[in-house]
Order: C-alpha cells, then structure tokens, then sequence
C-alpha cells in the first residue's frame, strides 16, 4: 500500500512539473495573470514584448513598447524565427487565445522563455494598466454607452451578446443564441456586439473576456454569463 502511495506521489510529481516548466532548455513557457504579467515585464531586463493581434488591432491601443506580428498573419512564423530564442519574450492578444497558441508554437519552436498574458488586453485594461496609441491610431468608433442604453430598453426581454470573429467559443455560442432568439422573437431581441468594433464601449463596461452574454428585461440587466453556455443550462439560469 505505501508503495503504491507513493508511486502515486512520484506520477503527480511529475505531471505537476511537465505542466509548470513547459521548456525543456533550462527556461520557462507559461501563462501568467495579468498583475504577475505586469510585474515580471517590468523587472525583465532586454525583454521583447509581442502583440500579436491584428495590425488593426495594435494600431488601435498596445502595451508599451510592444512589437506587433500578428498570430494570424502569414508570415508570424518567419517573423517570430527572427527574434532571440535566450531572450525573454513576453505575448499577449485581445483575451489570451491567440496568444495561448503563439505561446506553444513558439515552445516547439525553441524559444527558451515565453510568457502569455491570461485574458489578454481586456483583463490588462480592465485592471486600469496604461495603454499606448498606434503609429496611427484609429478613433474612437461603435456605439456609445447611451445607445447601448436604449438598445438594451427596446423590448421586453433583449439578450447582449459580446464577440469577436476570431473567438472560437464566440462563434460555437452564436448559433444557440440565433436559435433562442428565434424561438422568442415575439418577447426577446438579439444584440451582437463585436468588442473590437465596440471598444470604447467594452471598456466603459469592463469586458475582459469573452463570449459574454448579459440579459436585460425591461431595460434593466438580470443576468450574465461569462464564457460558453449550453441551450439548456442557458434557458434554466435565465427562466426564457
């Protein structure tokens, strides 16, 4: 019994380290939250700090001193293989999926220390941490808080839902959404947000991550949710 007690202790041992080291070169590759993020960037001497959202998005607001190669670009993997594989590097997107996948590719690919941003800009912007401008930044643009306001006190029941196209969980909810939306369209409206066309207003809302869902009756808010949801789970919290 002690012995099998403590092969048990030896194999969680190390599952736990596997999934805390992620480099096998004497470096580390993890995803960190974002206060530990902010810290260790800013006591990282000759650190490269890599926003690989689209140029679109980049040039919209970064983190300061950031590179931009974008995830989802061509050539990300020629660029990435231009950077010092010893030199610290520190990732970050809108809300950490893109940059999860950078995080692993860029392991593969040899990079000795790698650290991702958990939920990205929008936790970074909801925490109130310092956003810089682009070469050339765009405007403020998608709708203002008294128009979300009066969309959201239209009808009876109306159902926000925040996304972005690249959202892989956005888009797996969008059809259960339409479906209910459907079924009820005599008593519930459907509003689709897009958070990067809406940015101001994602900010004024505090968004820092995505699918979020929030149900208004009557123009005031009843509920929300964070992340996927099934049909079923959904119509039990909200009573629909």
């Amino acid at each position: 019994m002690i012995k099998h007690t403590l092969l048990f202790v030896f194999i969680l041992g190390i599952f736990f380290a596997c999934q805390n080291s992620g480099s096998a070169n004497g470096g580390e590759t993890k995803t960190l939250e974002v206060a530990a993020y902010k810290k260790l960037l800013e006591s990282t001497t000759a650190a490269t700090l890599v926003d690989v959202r689209t140029p679109e998005e980049y040039n919209s607001g970064h983190l300061k001193n950031a590179i931009n190669i974008d995830y989802n670009g061509s050539s990300f993997a020629t660029e990435i293989a231009k950077l010092d594989k010893n030199t610290p590097v520190f990732i970050y997107c809108l809300s950490g999926g893109r940059s999860g996948n950078a995080l692993s590719q860029m392991s593969s690919a040899g990079f000795k220390t790698v650290y991702n941003m958990e939920g990205g800009i929008l936790k970074w912007r909801a925490a109130g941490f310092e956003i810089v401008s682009g070469d050339t930044p765009s405007p403020a643009t998608g709708m203002s808080m008294d128009e979300f306001t009066k969309i959201t006190s239209a009808a009876n029941y109306v159902l926000v839902d925040f996304n972005a196209t690249w959202c892989k969980p956005c888009k797996q909810l969008a059809p259960i959404l339409e479906k209910i939306a459907d079924e009820r369209k005599d008593k519930l409206t459907l509003v689709k947000i897009d958070v990067d066309e809406n940015r101001s207003l994602s900010d004024l809302k505090k968004i820092d991550a995505i699918p979020y869902i929030e149900l208004y009756k009557d123009g005031k808010l009843v509920w929300s949710h964070q992340g996927f949801i099934t049909e079923e789970d959904l119509l039990k919290e909200t009573k629909l």
